[in-house]
This record gives C-alpha cells, structure tokens and sequence, in this order.
C-alpha cells in the first residue's frame, strides 16, 4: 500500500481522537519479506506489560514467535479457518493467554479485560513503530494449551499477527476488496447507553 492509500484508512470520528488510534487498523495482507527485530517484539511486550489491570492483577501472558521461528509456527498451526491463510506472512505472532485465577486459586473475574488490555496496549505502540497487528479470535484453545503444555487456569484467549502492509493483492480474491473498503464503525449514539 502506498502513503495515499494508509492516508485513506485513517478513521472518520465524530471528535479528534489521537492520530495513533486514528490511523490504527487490522490489515490481512503483510508483507512476507518484512521482519520484527528483537528489540522491536520486546517493545511490544513491554507496552502489554505496563497496561492497568484490576487490583494489579497483572493476568496476561505471552507467548511470543517471530516468523521462521519453531513458536511461530507452533501457533500457526492452531489458528482456524480463513486466519491460516494470510496469518503465515505476518513478521511474528502473539498469543495472548490469560491467567483466570491468583496465587490462591481465587477466580480473576477481569482477567479476560485486562488481557484484553495489554493488548490495546501492544496494538499502539506496533502503529507507534510503524507496524500494524491484526488480532485473531479463531484458534484452537485447547489444542494450543496442550502444544505449550499450559496449566487449566491459564488460558489462550487470541493470537494477533505484527507485521508491516503487504499488497492486498496477495489475498485470496474475495478478500481482497475487505481489506481495501472504507472503514466502518456503529455511531457513537447506538453504542453509549447513557451520558450526562
């Protein structure tokens, strides 16, 4: 994608909202030649560890893998559907695992929000270094609590693909016009229940 066309993607608010969140957004197509360094994945690690979380609770986990990598691959294969179709190019996956219980044993009743979090948290700074992440939904829990030999309270929850724009091109055709569709979102008056 060129400049004009990143420039297109930008979000049409209703109010000025910060130009990282403005401009962020969840492509399928990366580019299979571009990596994440190191510093780059910690970075973005560090984000997700410094996001609130209820009582410091600190319920994220993360398991990491740049492409080329045996935890790369590790995750790919657990992901379903359409994901294991464009996911394979992106530079690094994340999976994010909560942890539903404390020390003690005691359920964590935010856990899946503050992981949810930790998450938004990686998902700026990856646009504040010029990267862009796509969360992914579709995985196979189980199966991946098994591959890394998880205990019951912790828990897979998404993995999310870093890496740079590719060309929609590279998509399967049907999803391709998806990627480059203006962006949408409900208005502000059918999400806020009540304001004063």
């Amino acid at each position: 994608m060129t400049t004009t066309d990143l420039d297109d993607r930008r979000a049409e608010t209703t109010a000025p909202i910060e130009e990282l969140l403005a401009m962020r957004w969840s492509p399928r197509a990366f580019d299979p030649t571009a990596e994440v360094t190191d510093e780059q994945l910690t970075s973005l690690l560090e984000a997700a560890r410094w996001a609130a979380s209820a009582q410091n609770s600190q319920p994220a986990r993360f398991i990491a893998g740049r492409r080329g990598t045996t935890t790369f691959d590790r995750i790919e294969r657990h992901l379903m559907g359409f994901n294991r179709a464009w996911a394979p190019n992106a530079s690094a996956l994340v999976l994010a695992v909560v942890s539903t219980e404390d020390a003690e044993g005691r359920t964590l009743r935010w856990a899946e929000y503050d992981t949810g979090q930790a998450m938004a948290n990686l998902a700026v700074q990856a646009h504040a270094l010029g990267l862009h992440v796509h969360p992914m939904g579709g995985i196979e829990v189980a199966a991946l609590q098994a591959e890394f030999d998880l205990p019951q309270q912790l828990v897979p929850i998404t993995a999310t693909a870093v890496g740079t724009i590719g060309d929609p091109v590279t998509l399967p055709e049907r999803y391709r016009e998806r990627e480059t569709a203006p962006r949408t979102r409900r208005p502000l008056d059918e999400l806020v229940l009540a304001r004063d």
